[in-house]
């Protein structure tokens, strides 16, 4: 998905990546304790206080800041929308998996019922043919069944 992105998104993204990390924070604090540093003890005089161009400086990155982190945020929203659609998408392939397993299940299910009752006829079959021969061993009359 990246990499399919256009190059003004990949480039929004690592800057909005970059602009959101404690490099970007510690960096930004170093330069601005020189700035301020070297014009208040005169070391460089080209921003004297109030600083106006070290406000014109934050007011530019912020121009710029706003719209790229949108840009981004956008994109973030589409790569989790897409991830929900295909999450939903193979939790319903998954219900259906189910479903059917389910469906085998009690079809299964249904069979071995069916197999029992065959099972305990053949065991009422076998007990009566039991029945019987050990009548005729002992000389009785074989049983109806």
């Amino acid at each position: 998905m990246t990499e399919e992105a256009p190059l003004g998104a990949r480039i929004a993204d690592k800057v909005t990546g970059f602009m959101g990390s404690w490099k970007f924070i510690i960096v930004q604090t170093v330069i601005v304790v020189i700035w301020i540093g070297g014009n208040v003890v005169l070391f460089f005089h080209f921003d004297l206080y109030p600083f106006i161009l070290l406000n014109l400086a934050f007011s530019t990155q912020a121009a710029y800041a706003a719209p790229l982190i949108l840009l981004a945020g956008n994109r973030q929203a589409l790569r989790d929308r897409l991830t929900l659609e295909h999450a939903a998408s193979e939790a319903d392939i998954e219900e259906k998996q189910n479903v059917e397993l389910l469906k085998g299940n009690k079809e299964l299910a249904e069979s071995n019922q069916q197999i029992l009752k065959q099972v305990e006829s053949l065991e009422q079959r076998i007990l009566d043919l039991e029945t019987n021969i050990l009548a005729r061993l002992d000389g009785k009359p074989p049983a109806k069944g």
